[in-house]
């Protein structure tokens, strides 16, 4: 593959982060709602893909394959623009404001929790034929882990809810190295592959991805998961989201912008 030194893929991370601020709320929202969407998709391949073979390791492995189709796309998470999109007001980009930074990551939110909750309905709807049989092994075991990943952790309370902060902040730590590897090649079989290894870490190590539970946990209320909204929000999803947020900056844009490239005009040359 054509690989790009770490001064050039820099630099195309803060131009992407730009393009990102400048995109309209259509297109943000557009492409935010098929970015959830794929990406429920993938997760349910994987739970399926581990439940039929009883390999874990397998539904790791093929999980990435969600991921690459709406990256492939242009799709967007929530977790990249988490990473790549304050680095265009870090480097003072023209209209690239705070506002503009929250803006861009509440419609690309909005955005995915519409196609992630699209997918659970859906795929809801499938396996139980319209909700006139129990959807069988597949919604036993997805109801078993929203109640692992909510219940679970609210038992050890404040230690639980830091464990699955720190849980999506190892996972946007995985998915940003996912984002800013397929910037290091010019060629589509060197993107795959610099995907594919973090985003197969993240999966199989159980690290917390706010979009993937944004499909997990309301297709696990469906299924009969016995745990709330507001237990789901409290105890999964807002720890996972401020993690996430965290992971992506501090272990992925922040060390590569400062010690590889500024680009705005007026930056000082490090010696």
């Amino acid at each position: 593959m054509s690989y790009l030194e770490p001064s050039e893929f820099v630099t195309k991370m803060v131009d992407s982060g730009e393009s990102k601020i400048y995109m309209s709320t259509k297109d943000t929202v557009i492409r935010a709602f098929m970015a959830g969407a794929v990406l429920g998709l993938a997760a349910m391949f994987a739970i399926t893909v581990t439940i039929n073979t009883g390999s874990p390791i397998l539904g790791a492995v093929l999980f990435p394959v969600g991921f690459i189709m709406l990256y492939l796309m242009k799709f967007d998470l929530l977790t990249g623009v988490f990473t790549l999109v304050p680095l265009a007001w870090l480097d003072k980009r023209p209209g690239a404001t705070v506002g503009e930074v929250l803006r861009n990551w509440g419609w690309v939110f909005v955005g995915n929790l519409g196609g992630a909750l699209t997918v659970a309905f859906i795929m809801a709807f499938v396996l139980t034929y319209g909700f006139s049989i129990d959807g069988g092994a597949i919604a036993e075991k997805v109801g078993s882990i929203g109640e692992s990943r909510t219940l679970g952790y609210q038992e050890h309370g404040l230690a639980g809810w830091l464990t699955i902060f720190l849980r999506g902040m190892l996972c946007n730590w995985m998915v940003s190295m996912g984002v800013v590897g397929a910037m290091i090649s010019t060629s589509a079989t060197g993107k795959i592959a610099a995907m594919w290894m973090p985003i197969m870490l993240f999966f199989y190590m159980g690290f917390e991805h706010s979009i993937v539970n944004m499909f997990l946990f309301p297709f696990s209320m469906i299924m009969g998961g016995g745990f709330t909204v507001s237990e789901y929000i409290l105890w999964n999803e807002l720890p996972t989201v401020l993690g996430n947020l965290v992971g992506g900056l501090v272990f992925v844009a922040l060390p590569l912008y400062y010690t590889h490239v500024r680009t705005c005009p007026d930056r000082k040359l490090s010696k």
